[in-house]
């Protein structure tokens, strides 16, 4: 009966785009923890973090907006003493690695079972970092190299317009949603195009996708690849 009290005392925040999903995970979360809210954007994970102050934010990395990781990172700098969850489609080991430099982590596939999420619940409330058994790093020395090569050198804000652009988000928006003239968004792309060489929109979408930023789905759908290789009306 303790055990029960103890756990149903843990406060949990969930933060996914695909609502069903994360209502499915609510549902089955609620069984052993008490979940606080449900958001579906990085940015709105942020604000509920820290006004709702949950002890574990179950996080899907492919966030719009903001994604998971960079999300973590900035509650992290404003409540040292939240800890992190990443339930994600990503079989990267550069962002797992990446995730490991918060601190006590968990890093789980969405296609584990969720017996396995428990575990990484269970190993994060103790103190103790999980990480999925298919991608655990070699050493720690490989994880800090993956870490480096995915943090390349980039703002936060050059993240945040990297991330807005991938999604195919107009100049006009990102400009809105981050209160800044249209002309600093260009300026930010110039830079990150210039910065890795990339040819066009289509080449940010990718890396985009490898590095974390956004989910697969943005490549599965097609639409801003096709998109991007769109003739501009005269």
């Amino acid at each position: 009966m303790g055990t029960v009290s103890v756990q149903s005392s843990i406060r949990i925040l969930i933060a996914d785009d695909h609502a069903i999903f994360a209502e499915v995970l609510r549902a089955y979360l609620e069984k052993r923890y008490c979940v606080v809210g449900v958001v579906h954007d990085g940015r709105a994970m942020v604000s509920e973090a820290l006004r709702l102050t949950p002890e574990i934010v179950i996080v899907d990395q492919g966030m719009p907006q903001l994604n998971g990781l960079d999300a973590a990172s900035r509650i992290k700098e404003q409540r040292p003493q939240t800890r992190f969850i990443f339930l994600t489609m990503h079989d990267n080991p550069n962002l797992a690695a990446a995730a490991l430099e918060l601190g006590p982590i968990g890093f789980v596939l969405k296609h584990s079972g969720g017996s396995e999420l428990l575990k990484a619940v269970g190993s994060v409330l103790r103190g103790q970092v999980y990480v999925t058994n298919k991608l655990r790093p070699v050493d720690w020395v490989a994880a800090k190299q993956r870490a480096r090569q995915y943090k390349k050198e980039m703002s936060p804000r050059q993240k945040d317009v990297l991330q807005m652009l991938a999604e195919g988000r107009a100049m006009k928006e990102i400009a809105g949603l981050l209160g800044l003239s249209e002309k600093t968004i260009e300026f930010h792309k110039h830079s990150i195009m210039q910065c890795f060489g990339f040819k066009s929109k289509a080449d940010l979408v990718l890396f985009a996708v490898e590095q974390g930023f956004i989910s697969p789905f943005y490549l599965e759908s097609g639409s801003f690849i096709h998109s991007a290789h769109m003739p501009k009306k005269p």
